[in-house]
């Protein structure tokens, strides 16, 4: 008996029968038996209170309509924090590593205070003279002091302060159950885009860490919707990039528009655009992925909300500290340490009477001139690909080390105001403009990823052909994007 033909039709009946339910069937079959439960429980339960205030607030974090602005609110509120609490201890540690006269200005400016003898020096002048009082040759004492310690010095006091604001805030949120609710709120925008539903939790991994957000693709089922959310995880501002976006929203963007209070506000909100830019460009990129080179019909999946948590401060403290910001931080010094060697190499050895940087620069400018960036920034994310985290130290260092600091009275290697003043007063020496801080943004949100994470990509996909893809795929919408925004600015202007 040949069963084939009726195999066949029996194939037919059921895509029949598939298409005629629609996409949301499998929606709707788990809140059929959803709403079955609740009926039945309603019959034979008898509830010792109304409503738990659990329920109330989801009813309103999870809102159609209020869950969205109340999301912006939150994320916002933990952005206006950050860029507000961070200023003060960046000071601090600015004046304890670098700056000269150690923490003088720092007590001034903030408590009208004289500042003592054993603070008056700091660490990086204090190192230059007991390399002199013993004696080390200049080329010791500029690679180790002016190369190698004063990079690690602009990780640590443009990272940490941020850094040690954000993550306990966002731990904070985690350890209380927000997150799955953010996941829940973006649900419908996933389907719609063609992708898994679970990707919005491992979107929030990647707000973390890009490298741990695509290992946590693997609770992706479809091997088509795993591909998808491991190529765009790219797009979520990592922890190693918020730094960065927070400075130079601060220092390139609100202190242009703005100042006193507003400057934190403006800073805070373009942090929050460029968050928010990053997701709406992770949805366009999945819905054109879904339906050009890795086409499928879209799974579904039931999402429990967990119940909201008391935060366990002890965990809150040692996962944002020290699981979080201090493994960071030592991998940005990790990475920082060898990078500010070969920059005060390349800044000091001369080829033809220029230095060897200054070649790099010049070679790298008019492609940054085009994309409204610079030679300089260009070169620094050469330097920083196995780590974004030292980019904005990398471009500080490469001012200062090839006489990029016209204007401030600064000796070639030597630094002398490392404040907000003094980047800015850098920054608009060098000629740049708010322009300039709008691409360097789209460039730290659209740009190849770092080495770790191409690493990681590589051990989920074993494939080099979509290794090559996630990584060629954001960096040419970088060049692209920051051209158009140059050449429009240009325009208008």
């Amino acid at each position: 008996m040949n069963i084939a033909p009726r195999s066949a039709q029996l194939l037919d009946r059921i895509d029949a029968i598939r298409r005629g339910v629609g996409d949301d069937f499998r929606d709707a079959f788990v809140t059929s038996v959803y709403r079955e439960a609740r009926d039945v429980a309603r019959e034979v339960v008898r509830a010792t209170e109304r409503k738990t205030w659990d329920r109330k607030l989801d009813r309103l974090l999870t809102h159609p309509i209020w869950g969205w602005p109340l999301m912006l609110f939150v994320l916002a509120m933990v952005f206006w924090v950050t860029v507000v609490g961070a200023n003060v201890p960046s000071g601090l540690l600015a004046g304890l590593l670098m700056e000269q006269g150690g923490l003088t200005e720092w007590l001034s400016a903030h408590f009208g205070l004289e500042a003592p003898a054993f603070v008056s020096m700091s660490l990086y002048e204090i190192l230059h003279r007991g390399f002199a009082a013993v004696g080390a040759p200049s080329w010791l004492s500029g690679m180790l002091v002016d190369g190698v310690y004063l990079c690690l010095a602009w990780v640590v006091s443009v990272m940490l302060p941020p850094m040690a604001i954000f993550f306990p805030l966002f731990t904070l949120l985690e350890d209380l159950g927000y997150l799955p609710r953010v996941a829940f709120n973006l649900d419908p925008l996933f389907r719609k885009a063609g992708a898994h539903g679970k990707q919005a939790l491992t979107m929030s991994m990647g707000f973390g860490c890009n490298a741990a957000g695509v290992i946590a693709c693997r609770i992706i089922d479809s091997p088509r919707e795993k591909l998808i959310a491991i190529l765009t995880n790219n797009f979520m501002i990592c922890n190693g990039r918020f730094p960065t976006v927070i400075a130079i929203a601060t220092l390139l963007v609100a202190a242009h528009v703005s100042s006193g209070w507003l400057t934190a506000t403006v800073a805070a909100g373009t942090v929050v655009m460029v968050v928010l830019s990053g997701i709406g460009i992770m949805f366009l990129c999945s819905w054109a992925l879904s339906r050009t080179v890795l086409r499928g019909e879209a799974s579904a999946f039931a999402l429990e909300l967990p119940p909201y948590r008391r935060p366990a401060i002890l965990r809150v403290i040692y996962t944002s500290l020290i699981d979080r910001t201090l493994f960071v931080l030592c991998r940005a010094c990790c990475v920082a340490a060898p990078a500010g060697l070969v920059i005060w190499c390349v800044a000091n050895v001369e080829v033809g009477g220029a230095p060897m940087a200054r070649y790099l620069i010049d070679a790298l400018e008019p492609i940054g001139w085009v994309m409204g960036l610079s030679g300089v920034i260009l070169l620094a994310y050469v330097i920083a690909i196995p780590a974004n985290e030292i980019v904005v130290p990398v471009i500080i260092m490469l001012l200062i080390l090839t006489g990029g600091d016209a204007g401030l009275g600064l000796e070639r290697g030597r630094l002398v105001e490392p404040g907000a003043e003094g980047l800015l007063a850098m920054f608009d020496a060098n000629g740049w403009t708010i322009m300039t801080g709008v691409c360097l943004l789209s460039f730290v949100l659209l740009h190849n990823p770092c080495g770790t994470t191409i690493w990681t990509i590589w051990k989920e996909t074993r494939s080099l052909r979509w290794t090559a893809f996630a990584t060629v795929m954001p960096l040419a919408l970088g060049v692209v994007t920051c051209t158009v925004i140059a050449a429009t600015w240009r325009w208008l202007r």
